[in-house]
Order: C-alpha cells, then structure tokens, then sequence
C-alpha cells in the first residue's frame, strides 16, 4: 500500500499533474491539501476514469480544502472543526483493510509570530494544541496521519535553523508543539526516522526563490505520521522533490510512503 500527502495548491489548476503523479508512482491513496474549491466542483469523474474512483473532501471557493482519493473504498468518513472554527482543514477515513487516515492543513499562521498582534498566528497555535488534547485522549490505533503541518520541527527540517528561529513555521513555541503532539498524542515521524536524524529534508520551497533548486532554502512542511502499531511495516518513503520543477508547481511536492 503507497500513500502520498501533497499540497497541491488548487487540485482543479493541477489535476493533470495530479494524475500523472499517481499514475506514475502506483499510489493507493493520495491526501490532498489545499485544494481551493467547492465541493461541487471536485474533479471526481476526472479522478475515476483514471483509475481511483473512491473519494472523501471538504472544500470552499479559493481557500483551504482537504482531499482523499483512493483506489479502495473508504468509509467511516468524517471531520472535526479544529479552533472553533469550519474552514475544511481535516477529513479522515477508513481505508478497506487499512488503516484509517487522518488528513490535516494546519493554518500557516501569519508573518508575525506573536499571538497577541497576530491572530493568524494564534489559531495555529490553538490549532496544534486541540490536536495534541485530541489524540492524547483517543491514542491513535492503525492510522496514518499526514498533511501541510506547515512546521519544521527539527533543525534538519530548515536550510537555514538559527536564520529561521524568528519566522513563523519554525520558531520554538512551534516546533515544541509539534514535538508535544507526535509524542503525547502517540505518533511516529517515519519519514524523519527512514531517513535518519543528520540528513537535510525538504518538501517546500518559496514561490519567491528566482531559482528554487539553486538556492534550495527549503523545509519540511508536510509530514507522515503512523501510530506505533503500525510504524515498523514501512518500506520505502519518498520525497518527490522532482515535482517543485513542474510546469505551474505547487510550492509543496508529494512525500510517499509504502507499507
């Protein structure tokens, strides 16, 4: 079983690329983030033609949305409003014999870390902590959890730690949450821990580097997660880096993951 995250940045803009993605790469399921439309406008007869006729999305015009596509079915669909508010930023499902999935776009949080001027910045705060609150009480059981967590918990996450300590994304009242939530709330990083502590691991690059391979001031933004269970039955993970350098790219690019 492959699954993929990706924030695809308007899944109707990209929903060749799409396609040619999971065509390409044999994926079972694929979670999308980000996909900027209405319900009534997702692509899904685009979707089973090719091949992945089974689908669970929350969506609104031009912002947010939340997507899994799947060659299996899937029931047990549901979502939670996280921080009070209803602005389509989770769904999860069970996938048939798999596990159940969890699917989150975590608010980027603003420019200004600093909850009091910045109210951006605390929802994603009050975001992160309802999750940990969340999943510390109903301790996750054969799930995956993925998603634009839109942190970069550890040092190799960033191009740069120590320039980055101040912009949002990576500062330590962030970084801590995060780190709070994959452990109290009993998840495993695998593809932090497929990879290895030392090594430098990207899935983001600014739409503002004139070059984004050359400059390469990335981070890693979008996460796989998978409750202890199930973790050791990773084989391979992947981040399709390839992807940023497509034609009209998401600034995000896919992570893989096969069980």
């Amino acid at each position: 079983m492959r699954v993929a995250t990706w924030n695809i940045n308007s899944i109707r803009l990209r929903i060749e690329l799409v396609i040619e993605f999971i065509q390409k790469h044999n994926i079972d399921v694929l979670c999308l983030q980000e996909t900027k439309t209405e319900d009534k406008f997702f692509p899904t007869s685009t979707l089973a033609q090719a091949g992945w006729p089974h689908h669970a999305f929350r969506g609104e015009k031009s912002y947010n949305g939340v997507a899994i596509i799947s060659r299996s079915p899937l029931t047990q669909i549901h979502y939670r409003d996280w921080a009070g508010r209803s602005d389509c930023r989770h769904i999860s499902a069970q996938i048939e014999n798999g596990p159940l999935i969890h699917n989150f776009y975590v608010p980027a949080g603003g420019d200004v870390p600093d909850r009091k001027v910045n109210l951006k910045f605390g929802h994603k705060l009050d975001f992160i902590c309802e999750m940990t609150r969340h999943f510390t009480c109903q301790k996750p059981h054969n799930a995956i959890l993925v998603g634009d967590l839109n942190i970069a918990p550890l040092a190799q996450d960033v191009w740069s730690s120590q320039q980055l300590l101040k912009v949002v994304s990576h500062t330590p009242v962030e970084t801590e949450s995060l780190k709070k939530l994959i452990s109290d709330g009993g998840w495993f990083d695998i593809v932090r821990e497929h990879f290895g502590a030392d090594e430098k691991l990207y899935s983001w690059w600014s739409y503002r580097a004139r070059d984004w391979a050359a400059s390469n001031r990335g981070r890693r933004l979008d996460h796989v997660w998978m409750s202890h269970d199930i973790a050791p039955s990773v084989k391979m993970v992947e981040i399709k880096a390839d992807y940023r350098g497509a034609e009209k790219p998401s600034d995000h690019v896919p992570v893989i993951a096969e069980l």
